[in-house]
């Protein structure tokens, strides 16, 4: 999933930003920075990007968690692989913020139940958008670039 930030003013922000300085690699790690913690939360405090509480786990999953002897928390927060998983790369004029689990992708998107043949999944699993934008982060990446436009015209 590919998430750009095209809002006129964080990308007007963004090109004043780009004007008064050569390498944006500071504010975009302090982009990143603030957009992993944001995400992190979010898993951990159970909500989506709109700050919907994710869908709760079907019958079928907690009865599979049981057969296997697994305790679970929150959907996302059965093990916590998948909030310290989260990670962020940033360069002089880019941000990406992404996951290094394997369930990531459906977590994400959802999956029809057998989806990936063999009777992958058991079950139907819902989309639980843990990545993205919330507004606000947008408040908060709006303000890291006046920031750091304040930061370049004090010198």
């Amino acid at each position: 999933m590919r998430v750009e930030i095209t809002e006129d003013t964080i990308t007007t922000g963004l090109a004043r930003l780009a004007a008064a300085l050569s390498d944006m690699s500071e504010p975009m790690s302090d982009i990143g920075e603030l957009m992993l913690a944001s995400t992190q939360d979010r898993i951990a405090s159970g909500v989506d990007v709109d700050g919907k509480p994710f869908a709760p786990r079907s019958p079928t999953t907690i009865a599979r968690y049981g057969k296997l002897g697994l305790k679970f928390g929150a959907p996302l927060n059965q093990s916590g692989r998948m909030r310290k998983g989260i990670a962020y790369n940033s360069g002089p004029d880019w941000m990406e913020l992404g996951s290094n689990a394997i369930q990531a992708a459906v977590m994400q998107f959802g999956a029809a139940k057998g989806s990936f043949g063999n009777g992958s999944p058991w079950g139907n699993i819902p989309a639980r958008a843990f990545l993205g934008v919330s507004e606000e982060d947008r408040t908060k990446i709006h303000e890291t670039i006046e920031d750091w436009l304040a930061k370049v015209a004090v010198g």
